[in-house]
C-alpha cells in the first residue's frame, strides 16, 4: 500500500515513469484540459496518490495542494469532491497541513461541511480533524462549525461514518464537551 524508494523503482520497472514525472504530467493534463469530465477524473486521480506519504514531497513541489484548493472553488461538485478529497488524504502530514492553512484553506475546507455531497462532507470532517491545532484552533472551532459537527455527531443513524469522524474531531478538539 504505502511506498518506499526501493518498491517504487520495483514496481515502475527499468523503463517506466518515475513517479514524480508521472505526476506533473497529471498536473499538466489537468492544467490544459478543457473538459470537466476530463479534469474530474485527472483530480481524482491526484487525490488517489496523496494517501501515499512517498508523494507528499512530490505533491508539494508540483503545487497539487494549492491545485486541491482551488477545485473547493469550482461549481462542480465532483471537483470539489476530489479536490477535498486530496486534501483529506495528504493533511495527515504536518507540512501539507500547513500549506491549507498557509494558502487560506480553511474556510474552503469548512464550506464543504455544507455540501450536499456525502463524500465531500467526509472528507472536509477528516481533513479538519488534522487541521486543527493550536495555530488555527479559533479559525476552526467557530460556534457554527461545532455546531455543525455536532449535528454530524449525532446523525449515526443517517450515517455512521459521519458520526463517528465527527464524535473522533470533538473528543480530540473539543474536550469541554466530554
Amino acid at each position: 500500500m504505502f511506498t518506499n524508494s526501493q518498491r517504487q523503482e520495483e514496481r515502475t520497472g527499468k523503463y517506466g515513469t518515475p513517479r514524480v514525472k508521472y505526476l506533473q504530467e497529471l498536473v499538466t493534463q489537468f492544467q490544459n484540459a478543457s473538459a470537466e469530465e476530463t479534469k474530474e477524473k485527472i483530480v481524482a486521480n491526484l487525490a488517489n496518490f496523496a494517501y501515499d506519504p512517498f508523494n507528499f514531497t512530490f505533491l508539494r513541489q508540483l503545487n497539487v495542494i494549492e491545485l486541491f484548493l482551488d477545485c473547493l472553488t469550482e461549481p462542480s461538485e465532483k471537483l470539489v469532491e476530489f479536490g477535498i478529497g486530496g486534501i483529506c488524504n495528504a493533511c495527515a502530514d504536518p507540512a501539507n497541513a500547513a500549506l491549507v492553512t498557509q494558502n487560506d484553506g480553511i474556510p474552503l475546507v469548512i464550506q464543504c461541511l455544507s455540501s450536499p455531497v456525502r463524500n465531500t462532507v467526509n472528507y472536509a470532517l477528516g481533513a479538519l480533524y488534522y487541521l486543527c491545532n493550536a495555530s488555527n484552533k479559533e479559525e476552526i472551532l467557530k460556534p457554527e462549525v461545532i455546531d455543525a459537527i455536532k449535528s454530524y455527531a449525532a446523525a449515526g443513524g443517517v450515517s455512521t461514518s459521519f458520526s463517528n469522524l465527527a464524535q473522533a474531531f470533538l473528543d480530540q478538539h473539543v474536550p469541554q464537551l466530554n
